[in-house]
């Protein structure tokens, strides 16, 4: 299959007409249909129906066209950042990331994204939530892993929702709670809390308290931390409980457990950026991070 392929079943998909199409893409209409049918025998499938007077998308078809349209944008944007960089306009990737939370997504798109723009170099850089949107505000970054949407939303960036992780209940090991399997949320409402602090993770306090208020009760959050690794020290002196994403589950935990909660509660991972950020590759990776996300979840 070859990109001509595509640009041709797209102008025939939009224009529902192999003469239309053929005289916006300048070429002979037998030609047109000759190459559409050599790209449904590659496929094996049928992505047109063809009446004398006539055309109309398959389901395939329909489904197969938005592909296509994404292939075909991708392909341009990969032409332009070429271009781009041989006129030195293509600076470097800023990515920032949490690195206790995002294990498995970022060396996978990244593997992807050197594929595509082998010549872009990439820096990473380990940052809270909160150090993100900074750096984001400030153009030091040009997208950021920062978890909850809402915070995104406040601050007029664009995001996209990229994955999304089970909530667990931490607990000290001799807590009674931990000998259970599953936790139920309200069993939590005598415990104090470990919450994280809004500078670092903006918003988490709204949303524990909005998961708390669903089981019936409002959590009293002895002290907020700014790193992840603070909060399993604190949970493991037994200081008190705490509700984190289960990636948290990968840090040393000495005298801590893991536990799922009932209700299960979702935690959604997402990425932001500067909707006037002109990137090629940024709006390339963007694509990647979201296929490699879907797959995950």
């Amino acid at each position: 299959m070859e990109l001509r392929h595509l640009r041709y079943f797209v102008g025939v998909a939009e224009a529902l007409s192999f003469t239309k199409a053929a005289e916006k893409l300048h070429t002979a209409q037998p030609s047109l249909s000759r190459q559409i049918k050599d790209l449904e025998e590659e496929l094996g499938v049928r992505l047109l129906n063809r009446t004398k007077h006539l055309v109309s998308l398959t389901e395939e078809g329909r489904s197969f066209l938005a592909d296509a349209k994404r292939l075909l944008a991708l392909a341009a944007e990969t032409v332009e950042s070429v271009r781009r960089l041989r006129s030195g306009e293509v600076r470097a990737l800023n990515i920032g990331y949490v690195s206790n939370l995002f294990y498995d997504l970022l060396p996978r798109t990244l593997a992807s994204f050197r594929q595509l723009f082998p010549t872009v170099s990439v820096n990473l850089f380990d940052m809270s939530c909160g150090e993100q949107f900074r750096a984001l505000e400030d153009g030091k970054l040009d997208l950021g892993f920062v978890g909850l949407h809402e915070p995104i939303a406040r601050r007029g960036l664009e995001f996209r929702t990229i994955a999304s992780y089970k909530t667990v209940a931490a607990l000290p090991k001799d807590n009674p709670l931990a000998g259970k399997a599953t936790v139920e949320l309200k069993a939590l409402a005598p415990m104090f809390f470990i919450g994280m602090s809004e500078s670092s993770y903006p918003y988490y306090h709204e949303w524990l308290t909005k998961t708390c208020h669903r089981a019936g009760f409002t959590p009293k959050v002895l002290q907020d931390v700014d790193l992840e690794r603070t909060m399993i020290h604190a949970i493991s002196a037994g200081l008190g409980v705490a509700l984190v994403p289960e990636q948290l589950k990968k840090l040393p935990h000495k005298n801590v457990v893991f536990r799922p909660v009932n209700p299960t509660v979702a935690t959604e991972a997402c990425v932001a950026w500067k909707g006037e950020n002109p990137s090629a590759p940024l709006k390339a990776y963007v694509e990647i991070v979201e296929h490699v996300g879907r797959s995950i979840r």
